[in-house]
């Protein structure tokens, strides 16, 4: 038999095999699948709609002079019946335009910009802590192995005092740090929008662990002369998350006072706050706040609306403090030899992530795309009800959001949130490249970040922003914005003077 001969048998198993269908699993990227998938489904409402609207067209199209005639005469001798309809559009129409929610713009915000002669470097900080004498040698290492696993730079600043040797943490001291932070702020905040004074309504100041009498936002008015009939507010010990806290407080005001702005100062003050013992859990710390802070101009007038950068879409907040081991996990006290600090439990991480999955429950159904929704939901059934053996779906928030604020609270919380939220190195490197640049400056790191995708010229029109935050109680806050227009950095950006070295190579 000649070599190209084949038998009747191998010839139908050839012809069945080129009857089978192409195996699709290992020709098809399933990447481009889901993306049509979830096109589908999120324009499902629309897909349905084009045809029924068709088919109004073709009807309306095909009507003759005396089927409008007779429509017309119907309504005619029907004037009630239009009447009343009429009357309950326009009734309706002014009930929803006068109770829905009013939008509240983010006209701009502006970053404090520390002084680079107060920068410490790894060395200064160690050396510095050493001559104090405060520390032994054992707290010593803790915090040189700390400093170098943080993914701190070496341009953090801290405050004037803690320069001094040995430091003077005083009031004094103190109060000077909080007035260089927010005035620094505002003053750039009031040069770049032009905003009067006398045009503010509401201002909302937090600051976690310095609260002296007068209070910080009794500063500023008195700084600035403002108004007498404000509406002044004073947030203290509510940890990292008190800026989304004091955004969504701001945003409540200006749904109830009309036609004004809002201003939100968050920060954070380190002179009366560093730890001077040698309680490991209380000198992180030490090694990981730095001077820092930022001041937000909202408002809620329809004018601002074409000069605004964004336009505030959801704020979620989250308070586990009704359990013990979360309500302790950031803790203010005394040590043994009464030397006051801020302790961390080793339960920290896991009791953020229980907090953050609450408040991504709580957000997802807001902000995720109906296919993402309907891909849980199903997945949930087949574990809960039918025993299905499958990984549990984790939504895709990056169906949802092409930007993420993740508070720079230290390089262990961006690790666990990239990993947890399937997040890309571009998705984290605004909370690495803040981490790095500026240390973690509490409530005012997301701020910051925000500033450093605008450095980048990354945000678009249309493009959403998550920003969340963790913070002593314990909580989980979220805010979400979307951007009006294409945004460029403000002019005064601390950002504008070292974007072009970032991103850096942060090293383990």
């Amino acid at each position: 038999m000649p070599e190209n001969t084949q038998s009747p048998s191998s010839n139908g198993v050839q012809i069945r095999q080129l009857r089978r269908l192409p195996d699709f699993l290992n020709r098809v990227n399933l990447k481009y699948v889901k993306l049509g998938y979830h096109y589908l489904v999120t324009h499902l409402i629309t897909l349905c709609l084009i045809p029924l609207m068709a088919v109004i067209l073709i009807e309306v199209s095909q009507m003759k002079h005396d089927d409008v005639y007779q429509l017309w005469l119907h309504l005619k001798y029907n004037l009630l019946s239009v009447i009343t309809c009429c009357t309950v559009i326009v009734f309706g129409s002014t009930v929803y335009f006068m109770t829905r929610p009013r939008s509240v713009y983010l006209v701009d915000f502006s970053l404090y910009h520390p002084p680079s002669q107060l920068r410490v470097t790894y060395k200064d900080f160690v050396e510095h802590s050493r001559l104090t004498g405060d520390f032994n040698d054992s707290s010593l290492e803790f915090q040189r192995k700390i400093l170098e696993r943080s993914g701190l730079g070496e341009d953090t600043v801290v405050p004037i005092a803690m320069h001094s040797i040995p430091p003077r943490p005083s009031m004094q001291a103190a109060r000077e740090e909080a007035e260089q932070v927010m005035f620094g702020a505002l003053d750039n905040l009031f040069a770049q929008t032009g905003v009067k004074v006398k045009d503010i309504g509401v201002l909302v100041v937090n600051c976690s662990l310095f609260n002296p009498t007068p209070s910080l936002s009794a500063m500023i008015v008195n700084k600035y002369k403002l108004r007498g009939n404000i509406k002044s507010i004073n947030l203290g010990g509510m940890g990292c998350s008190a800026g989304v806290i004091a955004i969504d407080l701001a945003k409540d005001l200006l749904q109830v006072h009309r036609n004004t702005y809002a201003v939100v100062v968050s920060t954070e003050n380190i002179t009366q706050n560093w730890y001077f013992g040698n309680k490991k859990a209380m000198l992180i710390p030490n090694c990981l706040f730095r001077v820092g802070g930022a001041a937000v101009l909202l408002s809620n007038k329809p004018r601002d609306k074409s000069r605004a950068k964004y336009r505030l879409v959801h704020t979620v907040r989250t308070h586990r403090g009704a359990d013990d081991k979360a309500f302790k996990c950031v803790y203010q006290e005394q040590d043994e030899i009464g030397k006051t600090g801020v302790s961390l439990s080793k339960d920290l991480m896991a009791i953020a992530g229980d907090a953050l999955k609450t408040n991504i429950t709580t957000l997802g159904p807001l902000v995720l795309p109906i296919s993402e929704q309907l891909l849980f939901f199903f997945t949930l059934v087949a574990r809960k009800f039918f025993n299905v053996k499958i990984k549990p779906y984790i939504p895709d928030f990056k169906l949802a959001f092409e930007h993420f604020c993740i508070h720079a609270g230290g390089r262990a919380v961006i690790d666990e949130l990239e990993k947890n939220l399937q997040l890309s190195p571009v998705h984290v490197e605004a909370s690495r490249m803040t981490l790095h640049r500026f240390g973690n400056t509490s409530s005012s790191s997301i701020w910051y970040e925000l500033g450093y995708i605008e450095a980048k010229g990354r945000m678009r029109k249309g493009h959403r922003v998550w920003q969340i935050a963790f913070g002593s109680g314990f909580k989980c806050n979220s805010a979400v914005w979307q951007a009006m227009r294409n945004v460029k950095p403000s002019p005064k950006s601390p950002w504008l003077d070292c974007i072009d070295r970032y991103p850096v190579e942060i090293h383990s």
